[in-house]
């Protein structure tokens, strides 16, 4: 499983948005239309090769993900369910993106997640763990449709490929152009975690440590 997030500054959203939508637009589709990884096809790599070149190219753009896997799950010593692990996976990703006295808006995909009652319980952990106890600081947690959200879009894209590498899948060879092509970019391997603190592209691979959180 990867869980990933872009943060983008708000006064810079309309123009990710606009941005996005002019790539779109450039390679003869309507900038409304969803890209998504499981979309990718050879006749559209170049659109995808484009959105990913803007991400690395935008300097008030960056992306983290948490990659768990399969064999590193036992809910039964950690005496967990899998929706409470699966939101202490969401924690792990979103804590290390916010900073203490700043305001953040944080969306997530309606269909990553478990329902409203449990968001808000994610909201009011992360809230305890920045010390935000009058929720002024992480302003909301809502769910929203990934169609409706270009950010999301770019983080589906960067989430899927991550996972492609991951899993050592082959067979598609436009997919396999974009992973190449975020290695090349990102100057990192997809399959190790980054330093903590890395601020551009961050990537955490969770190994089941309680220990190992990061």
């Amino acid at each position: 499983m990867v869980l990933g997030a872009v943060k983008v500054a708000a006064e810079k959203v309309t123009e990710m948005s606009s941005r996005i939508g002019d790539i779109k637009r450039d390679h003869g589709i309507h900038a409304q239309a969803e890209l998504k990884w499981g979309n990718v096809a050879p006749r559209w790599e170049s659109l995808y090769r484009n959105v990913i070149d803007y991400f690395f190219d935008d300097d008030g753009l960056s992306f983290r993900a948490v990659i768990a896997h399969r064999q590193n799950l036992d809910h039964a010593a950690y005496d967990q369910t899998h929706d409470e692990w699966y939101y202490k996976m969401y924690y792990l990703l979103l804590s290390n993106l916010l900073e203490a006295r700043q305001e953040y808006y944080v969306y997530l995909d309606i269909k990553d997640t478990r329902g409203g009652p449990k968001v808000q319980h994610l909201h009011e952990i992360l809230c305890n763990g920045m010390y935000d106890f009058h929720e002024e600081s992480l302003r909301r947690i809502q769910t929203v449709r990934s169609h409706e959200v270009q950010a999301m879009q770019v983080a589906d894209i960067l989430i899927g490929a991550i996972g492609y590498a991951s899993r050592g899948i082959e067979g598609s060879p436009a997919k396999q152009a974009l992973v190449d092509r975020i290695r090349v970019r990102s100057g990192k391997a997809l399959d190790r975690s980054t330093p903590p603190r890395e601020a551009k592209f961050n990537l955490f691979h969770w190994t089941g440590s309680p220990a190992g959180l990061a």
